[in-house]
């Protein structure tokens, strides 16, 4: 007898989640059962350091929609949401972070909204909980972003969305290391559209996100999202070029036609840092791109999963080198 069709996979990245995983499970429940007769929660447990796996393996003893994955070392939770995609058999795909600040009660219009015809919807936060900095720091990265790349974002709309089977598809061909999961979806492109929804506070830990971490994580969105900056380096060589050019024409007509003597070391050695800072500048540039090369031609997977329950040996094949699962428990 073959199992019916998931309707709804709920993917969800834990990391300092061991005080929010069971909420999470009893909202999301909740909503989803007077929604559909099929769903699956996928909580991919990304090397958390408290107790979150113990938390998600007793709630994935107790229901088997419940499909608790454990990485073997923190990868990053653009990582672990595609290991959680990877697994998801739904024909729709939710994706939404475990301190529920992206509300489960708001799933249902997400659904519905989709059902008029849309392949994604992305959920816009009308009002963002979170502390000046995290709000700074996104601000911050989106205009960097907007400015060094060929597409526009919008800081309103983070990880929590809905999508289609056919677009869940076309993400898992996506195997490129440096992973964004709102910008692959906007590159994927679709028929897209967002609704408001409400932001809450965070329901309990900490963000893993550290200053460093979101600096780094806007480097390497910008740099593997575009060649901009690599055309800008280059613009920026011809443009000092240029002036150089000029100045020097200038002392020269001054000294020639007015006798007016070039002054001495100082303004040379000036010019000389400067013109260095910015020629190592620019090979910094070119070798953060080299780098991403390097890092693709090595073809390591994804993720690697230590462990996991509820799942049968079907979804497994489905993951990423599965030579890598190390453990299955069902």
């Amino acid at each position: 007898m073959v199992d019916a069709p998931v309707q709804i996979s709920i993917v969800t990245p834990v990391y300092h989640g061991s005080k929010c995983v069971s909420e999470l499970y009893r909202r999301l429940v909740a909503v989803l059962e007077r929604l559909v007769e099929r769903f699956e929660i996928i909580m991919v447990n990304d090397a958390s350091p408290d107790d979150s796996w113990q938390e998600m393996v007793q709630l994935a003893s107790g229901d088997k929609r419940v499909k608790a994955v454990d990485l073997s070392r923190n990868f990053g939770q653009h990582f672990a949401i595609t290991a959680g995609m990877d697994l998801a058999h739904g024909d729709w795909v939710v994706v939404m972070d475990c301190d529920l600040q992206d509300q489960p009660e708001e799933i249902e219009r997400l659904y519905r909204k989709a059902l008029e015809g849309y392949d994604i919807v992305y959920a816009r936060r009308t009002e963002r909980q979170d502390t000046w900095f995290k709000k700074f720091s996104s601000r911050a990265f989106n205009f960097v972003y907007n400015l060094l790349s060929d597409r526009t974002i919008d800081s309103s709309i983070g990880n929590f969305s809905i999508i289609s089977r056919e677009v869940a598809d076309s993400f898992r061909t996506l195997r490129e290391r440096n992973r964004s999961y709102g910008l692959f979806l906007t590159w994927l492109g679709f028929q897209s559209t967002s609704i408001d929804v409400q932001h809450a506070p965070r329901f309990a830990g900490k963000t893993g996100y550290s200053f460093r971490k979101s600096i780094w994580f806007a480097i390497e969105s910008i740099t593997s999202q575009s060649n901009k900056p690599l055309r800008l380096s280059i613009d920026l060589g011809f443009l000092m070029a240029l002036l150089a050019f000029a100045y020097a024409a200038y002392r020269i007509v001054q000294y020639m036609i007015f006798g007016v003597p070039v002054p001495g070391w100082t303004s040379v050695i000036v010019s000389l840092y400067f013109l260095g800072g910015l020629l190592l500048a620019n090979l910094g540039i070119v070798g953060l791109y080299l780098g991403k090369v390097f890092d693709e031609t090595k073809n390591r997977p994804l993720y690697v999963i230590k462990r996991a329950m509820n799942l049968q040996v079907s979804d497994t094949m489905k993951a990423d080198h599965p030579s890598t699962l190390s453990n299955t428990l069902n």
